[in-house]
C-alpha cells in the first residue's frame, strides 16, 4: 500500500513563507488528481490547491496569488509553496492523490501562522 508523507509544516509569522512537500512511498498509476487540503479546528476540510490530470491548476479563492502547487513526477512528489501567510491559513494540511480506483491521503502537517 502506497503511503503519502507530508513535511515542511511549522510555525511562521504572518507574511512569511513555507513550502510543504508530499512524498509517495511508491508509484501510483493513472493519477488524475493531486491536491492539498487543509482543516482548521472546528471547520470542515477544504481544498486549497490542485493539479488535475491535464496539468491544469486550481486554487481556493482565499489562497490565489499566494500559494503555488507543483509536482515532480520523477520523485513522486507534490509541493505547495505558501507565501504571504496569514493567521487564517493556520490548519493541518493534507496531501491527496487520486486515481480511478483509490484516494491516497497523508497524515497531515501542521501549519501555524502567528500574527
Amino acid at each position: 500500500q502506497v503511503q503519502l508523507v507530508e513535511s515542511g509544516g511549522g510555525l511562521v509569522q504572518a507574511g512569511g513563507s513555507l513550502r510543504l512537500s508530499c512524498a509517495a512511498s511508491g508509484s501510483i498509476d493513472s493519477i488524475n488528481f493531486r491536491g492539498w487540503y487543509r482543516q482548521a479546528p472546528g471547520k470542515q476540510r477544504e481544498l486549497v490547491a490542485a493539479i488535475t490530470g491535464g496539468d491544469s491548476t486550481d486554487y481556493a479563492d482565499s489562497v490565489k496569488g499566494r500559494f503555488t502547487i507543483s509536482r515532480d513526477n520523477a520523485k513522486n512528489m507534490v509541493f505547495l509553496q505558501m507565501n504571504s501567510l496569514k493567521p487564517e491559513d493556520t490548519a493541518v494540511y493534507y496531501c491527496n492523490i487520486k486515481n480511478p480506483w483509490y484516494h491516497y491521503w497523508g497524515q497531515g502537517t501542521q501549519v501555524t501562522v502567528s500574527s
